[in-house]
């Protein structure tokens, strides 16, 4: 089956080539030239990933991330932008992307992100391998990305979230460099990917405050180290 691409770019001229582009690579690709339109389409239809531009009228790329954040923790986002500040990535990945391109890109890059999360996603469904784990009084599903605390609702985390959060179950315990999960979660140890770390540990935090045995504690200088304490 073809992967189920939703893209919103409100340049007729970039849109009609990357859609051209990826549709030649055997993608089906839904293209929106707005936020809100996208999001109509997002509510009716099931999709494998979503491409947003960030400037896109009647509803910016950000807020579009936002809703579809609050209907699907699972679907990777890569925005597209030709925003170049940092403070514009971290902003983005607050609102639960999952990585950030910026214009102009090659069709190869492109293509090489997708096919990165698509990978990832497949592999998560497939995978049974140490898939499921006790996390305090947290049970943590990594193939149906499920969190769950006890008897309340499972929070349903992003693929990056989930990959990040069983990379500290394998490892608990152990000092885990920051190069190190850099390498084996995003596949590369640069500065912007390091803030992206930053970000995601943040939000792995949040998600465990429900259990206080549960720290990932910073080690000044290194890295992270994932406790539970008895």
């Amino acid at each position: 089956m073809k992967a189920k691409i939703l893209f919103v770019e409100d340049d007729a001229s970039l849109a009609m080539v990357t859609k051209d582009s990826l549709e030649l690579r055997n993608y089906a690709v839904t293209h929106c030239e707005n936020g809100q339109i996208a999001l109509e389409v997002f509510q009716n239809q099931a999709f494998d990933l979503c491409l947003l531009d960030v400037m896109l009228p009647v509803m910016d790329g950000f807020t579009l991330a936002e809703h579809i954040r609050q209907i699907n923790q699972q679907v990777p986002i890569i925005f597209l932008t030709a925003k170049s500040l940092q403070e514009d990535k971290i902003a983005g990945l607050k609102l639960g992307a999952d990585d950030y391109l910026t214009k102009p890109f090659s069709m190869e890059e492109v293509v090489l992100k997708i096919e990165v999360f698509l990978k990832r996603s497949r592999f998560a469904l497939s995978d049974t391998r140490q898939s499921k784990f006790i996390v305090g009084q947290y049970q943590f599903d990594f193939a149906d990305l499920h969190l769950q605390l006890q008897q309340e609702k499972a929070r349903r985390l992003t693929q990056r979230e989930a990959e990040l959060l069983r990379f500290f179950c394998l490892n608990q315990d152990k000092i885990l460099k920051r190069e190190e999960i850099l390498t084996n979660i995003w596949g590369d140890d640069d500065y912007f990917f390091g803030r992206s770390l930053d970000v995601f540990i943040t939000r792995l935090r949040k998600y465990l405050k429900g259990d206080p045995t549960v720290k990932i504690e910073n080690i000044h200088g290194v890295g992270f180290k994932m406790v539970i304490k008895k």
